[in-house]
């Protein structure tokens, strides 16, 4: 790179604008942020190493806090990559670190180059390399052939990971069997959460083992050991909570954003008018939407299914609101665009991104504590829609039993047993269930208390 005092002061601005900010206040950081790391990469002559990144960290950790150098090293991480991207610098030191020590954000390594020690900070915040143990071959050879299948197969993977990981730490336990390496495994933790987990894995390794040796011994299982696995109670909305925090998202400040509330509306809306999955909403393409036949279309989900959902007539004129806003507001008006759609990034609502946001309803609203996880989770918004339709039908004197196959069907499940987790006992339905036995079973009641012969 060339240490011209002119080109040097273009590479911030062609990285801001590729970046389109719309804060003032966020590019005015940005650019302080890199202002620093700029002038000290000219001070030497662009050699942009370790030895440079180390320099500005120790430099800006007598200016800022730890959190905040930690934020602003992610932001210089970033413009390096862009200089990587457009052969500006050879390289970006702190993507080659993370690559050399398998770790996964900018923080770790910031973290460990403060340290007084790098070198030994760096070693001791390595991963692990993945399937290294005297199982890998075999364990990824299995994820391999799942996955080629045709099946996601992540959190089995993971499962994987977690037990090679173990595996590298006990190598005296090579050449021992399947049913001691598990037993060893569960032990290293007592918890019943991870004893689930080694059950789980005790079922993925029987698939793989027994490809290869159908005789293979494998510990049993313990089949009602999911029901002491402390889970967290979904949140009971009440129409009047959902109405108030519809109301909330309208109202919630978005000076930058202005189409943002009314994304949070719809969004909450498909939640719980529809029982869809956050990951589910933030997917779905404008094409996706049919306002003429009253249905939309969910595709690839859970499972690889997809299913097309007719949706109710407040639904529909709730869509078709936010789709006029949108087409006002300048988004792209082909099929295949982010239904929710922002001008950042791809266009469209990450998962994470669109958590976070409707977190923030959810405290605004009053239903959820300023920090902690803790109080009601948009995920409860699904439950409640189950709850919903489940009271619904009671009160329309519908036989329940034969609809829930349906109920499992609209909400994407693979089968009805997935479903009755969502159907929670409320008070409500529990008054409707007894109304029903008692216009079913009274005249038997009465019957009996009289003396007579039912």
């Amino acid at each position: 790179m060339k240490n011209s005092t002119d080109r040097d002061s273009g590479f911030i601005d062609r990285y801001l604008r590729q970046l389109h900010l719309r804060s003032r206040v966020s590019a005015r950081c940005y650019r302080g942020t890199l202002t620093t790391f700029q002038r000290l990469a000219q001070q030497r002559g662009w050699a942009i190493d370790q030895a440079l990144v180390e320099e500005w960290l120790r430099e800006r950790a007598t200016h800022w806090p730890l959190p905040t150098l930690l934020h602003r090293a992610r932001v210089v991480d970033r413009f390096m990559d862009f200089l990587a991207e457009k052969r500006l610098i050879a390289a970006n030191p702190l993507a080659q670190l993370r690559a050399e020590h398998r770790l996964r954000g900018t923080a770790a390594v910031a973290r460990a180059l403060l340290n007084n020690d790098p070198q030994s900070a760096l070693e001791a915040a390595s991963r692990p390399p993945p399937f290294a143990s005297f199982l890998g071959e075999f364990l990824r050879g299995h994820v391999q052939l799942m996955q080629a299948l045709g099946r996601k197969y992540r959190t089995q993977a993971n499962r994987f990971l977690r037990f090679d990981r173990f595996l590298q730490t006990r190598p005296d336990l090579a050449g021992a069997a399947p049913a001691q390496l598990l037993e060893q495994w569960a032990s290293s933790c007592r918890t019943v959460s991870h004893a689930w987990q080694c059950q789980q894995l005790r079922n993925d390794l029987a698939k793989a083992w027994r490809r290869i040796d159908p005789q293979v011994g494998l510990p049993r299982g313990d089949p009602l050991l999911w029901r002491r696995i402390e889970r967290r109670q979904p949140y009971v909305f009440t129409p009047a909570e959902v109405e108030h925090l519809l109301d909330t998202a309208l109202c919630t400040p978005s000076p930058l954003a202005p189409l943002r509330p009314l994304s949070l509306y719809t969004m909450i809306a498909l939640a719980y008018c529809c029982g869809l999955r956050l990951g589910e909403i933030v997917r779905l393409d404008l094409g996706d939407v049919n306002l003429q036949v009253g249905e939309i279309l969910i595709r690839n989900t859970k499972f690889f299914k997809s299913r097309t959902l007719p949706v109710a007539a407040s639904v529909l004129d709730a869509l078709q609101r936010y789709i006029n806003a949108r087409r006002a507001a300048g988004a792209p008006q082909d099929s295949s665009s982010a239904l929710f759609w922002h001008l950042q990034h791809r266009g469209r609502y990450s998962d994470t991104m669109a958590s976070k946001l409707l977190t923030d309803v959810l405290r605004r609203a009053g239903m959820k504590p300023e920090a902690g996880r803790v109080g009601p989770r948009t995920h409860d918004l699904r439950h409640a829609f189950a709850g919903t339709r489940l009271l619904a039908w009671y009160r329309e004197g519908i036989d329940v039993t034969p609809r829930l196959p349906y109920l499992t069907t609209y909400m994407g499940h693979k089968n009805l047993r997935s479903t009755l987790v969502y159907l929670k006992a409320t008070p409500e339905l529990m008054q409707q269930a007894s109304e029903r036995f008692r216009g079913y079973a009274a005249h038997v009641l009465h019957a009996a208390c009289e003396g007579v012969e039912p």
